[in-house]
């Protein structure tokens, strides 16, 4: 469980800094997001469905499989993003999310464009076969 903690978002090569109100895996995250300007090559999954909204900023989300980008902005509507979105996230300059993370399931994804092969993490970035 974290309560009120600063941490990296996604791994060491992150550039995503998560503020942690609340999180209990087996519950619920509520996490305020500072993704700093561009990307990480990785793309992933998630271990949770989240709903979201862009505070201030602007984020390109790229999905693995997709022919088009997604362009996101401060807006009313959230941002819905399901377990299984497959993606790569690109922020221009400094972007602010506050997200609402659900449940985590037990594994999620990595493809590693420059190595060509996926990966399978489990809780505390471990990597499972």
């Amino acid at each position: 469980m974290k309560l009120f903690r600063r941490l990296k978002d996604g791994g060491p090569e992150s550039r995503v800094t998560g503020y942690f109100l609340v999180e209990i895996k087996r519950l619920f995250s509520v996490v305020l997001l500072h993704f700093a300007d561009g990307s990480r090559d990785a793309y992933h999954s998630h271990a949770f469905n989240a709903i979201s909204w862009v505070l201030r900023g602007e984020l390109i989300e790229i999905p693995l499989r997709a022919n088009r980008a997604n362009f996101y902005r401060p807006s009313f509507t959230p941002v819905k993003t399901p377990r299984t979105m497959f993606h790569k996230v690109i922020s221009v300059g400094d972007t602010w999310v506050l997200s609402f993370r659900g449940p985590w399931a037990k594994t999620w994804q990595e493809y590693l464009p420059n190595e060509k092969r996926f990966i399978t993490l489990t809780h505390g970035r471990r990597e499972v076969a």
